[in-house]
């Protein structure tokens, strides 16, 4: 499946090493990432020559943790191990659902194209963004089944071993761990204006939620009495890995890894719920602050209010001046 083999004793597949796993392959997927951050570093050059801003952290979230590790784990040594090993599997398939999607939502691309694109292309975004599909793709409830549904889907059910033998199929399960997560953290953490957004305590509890489901995954995978995939992995006949031990190391990745990283995303999660409220809060200040101007530069002040209370508490000139007894 991988290109370049890196072989041991030239009959085979050796054991990882970091030299290996740091090889770097070129492949149509460096090609996409190499565009997909050449376009949104265009986007943020194009705001900057209007002369407005765009964080420097958003840049930074989309393209090194974003986009860098979907290519720490597609065009490195870990796309040579990924049908040889399930536990580089695992940490590919977690990377690719959980890691990614997260920084790609918080570097906002969304926005980044309403900002910079060209009438025509912004409205044919637009519509794609509010069509109906799209509405039922991000309705949480759905993105979340898809979530939980595919990796049983996947390692429990032949389509697993379907996936080893057949490149085009392989890919394409990549792309599908992506486009999941994506749907899963995008209404979730992003910043990008999506339909049908739930308000930040139904987000916290969905991402509540979905922090027990890879402890049951990894369990699963862990007590299984079959190998997941069938004969592939001992068909491989590789002499320094015994399949069922790797399993079990596959099944402890899912199941440490997802908890770190649910647990991680529900505190960022509610600190964006944090500083939503205390922006909200500071708005709603304004708010009043120019109405009570306004009113005020009207000469009426509403019973009730600041102004007015402040107003019946300060003493009048004949009591301030009056001599104490």
């Amino acid at each position: 499946m991988f290109p370049d083999r890196i072989l041991a004793d030239g009959d085979g597949l050796g054991p990882p090493t970091v030299s290996s796993i740091l090889s770097l392959h070129f492949s149509w997927v460096a090609l996409f990432l190499l565009l997909a951050a050449g376009f949104y570093v265009a986007g943020v050059v194009t705001l900057r020559k209007r002369g407005d801003r765009w964080p420097v952290l958003r840049t930074v979230l989309f393209i090194v943790p974003g986009l860098g590790s979907i290519a720490a784990v597609t065009v490195s040594g870990v796309e040579a191990y990924d049908d040889s090993l399930l536990s580089i599997h695992m940490i590919q398939h977690m990377v690719l659902s959980m890691v990614a999607p997260i920084f790609l939502a918080l570097g906002a691309p969304v926005t980044l194209a309403l900002r910079t694109l060209p009438r025509k292309p912004r409205a044919v975004l637009l519509a794609v963004i509010h069509s109906r599909v799209a509405r039922v793709l991000t309705f949480p409830l759905v993105a979340y089944g898809l979530f939980v549904v595919t990796p049983f889907a996947l390692y429990f059910t032949s389509l697993y071993q379907v996936t080893m033998r057949h490149e085009l199929v392989h890919e394409a399960t990549h792309l599908h761990f992506i486009a999941v997560g994506c749907l899963f953290f995008w209404p979730l953490l992003g910043v990008d204006p999506l339909p049908g957004r739930w308000p930040y305590p139904a987000r916290a509890l969905l991402m509540f939620l979905s922090t027990p489901f890879h402890t049951v995954l990894g369990l699963t995978v862990m007590q299984s009495k079959t190998l997941i995939g069938g004969d592939w992995y001992p068909s491989l006949k590789l002499p320094w890995v015994d399949p069922f031990d790797d399993q079990q190391l596959a099944g402890g990745i899912l199941w440490a890894g997802g908890e770190i990283v649910s647990v991680t995303m529900l505190a960022v999660l509610v600190v964006q719920w944090m500083k939503h409220a205390e922006k909200e809060a500071r708005r709603i200040d304004r708010m009043l602050d120019r109405e009570e101007a306004r009113q005020a530069a009207a000469g009426t002040i509403p019973e009730g209010s600041d102004t007015e209370r402040i107003a019946e508490e300060q003493p009048t000139d004949e009591h301030a001046h009056r001599p104490a007894v």
